[in-house]
């Protein structure tokens, strides 16, 4: 575990390689699982203040869900996610292209209709965080329909810090990226001299 200001950093972070391979998993994260993506509460408030600009952008379903249900929910473990079309399906905000599934907020925010980009938990998937009463632990998440990133991560010898290297400077900043990569090249340079 590396500490650097008020997170626990997994070394894994370091260790494992991941790059997402859109043209094998079809966007998997965006249709399978229990719940939706987890939102931070500021989150919730640009959920609500976006919806008018990126409502076009969604599916009838999606939009039907978001109307219906609200632009955001509590799940059952009490954290706030995004809402499933029909209880059970893809994440209401998901698009197809393709037979790809992709963000529709992400869309709108790469047309320029919103500076939202989408959730940070989806930006900085593979890296999950968990909140302890002192720290933010970012922890790598394992999940089966990952595996042609891990294999592409591994073929291209990408870190999964590397790979979510622009979420992880949203959510903290270059300063404390400047910190994790000293921790990487410390750890490389050990590995190196056989320590």
């Amino acid at each position: 575990m590396i500490i650097i200001e008020n997170t626990l950093v997994s070394d894994e972070l370091l260790e494992k390689q991941f790059v997402c391979n859109l043209d094998k998993c079809k966007g998997a994260c965006c249709i399978a699982g229990d719940s939706g993506a987890p939102l931070e509460e500021k989150e919730t408030r640009a959920l609500e203040s976006i919806y008018p600009e990126i409502k076009d952008y969604l599916t009838p379903q999606g939009r039907e869900t978001l109307e219906q249900i609200g632009r955001w929910m509590v799940d059952t473990d009490g954290d706030f996610v995004t809402p499933l079309v029909n209880g059970n399906k893809e994440c209401a905000y998901t698009i197809f292209e393709n037979g790809i599934a992709l963000c529709g907020i992400e869309k709108a925010y790469r047309d320029g209709k919103t500076t939202f980009r989408k959730p940070i938990s989806c930006y900085l998937y593979p890296v999950r965080i968990k909140k302890t009463r002192e720290y933010e632990a970012l922890n790598y998440d394992r999940w089966d329909i990952c595996s042609p990133a891990c294999k592409s991560g591994k073929e291209l010898g990408v870190p999964v810090y590397q790979f979510v290297k622009n979420a992880l400077l949203e959510k903290y900043g270059a300063e404390w990226f400047k910190q994790l990569e000293g921790a990487a090249a410390f750890k490389e340079a050990g590995k190196a001299a056989g320590r």
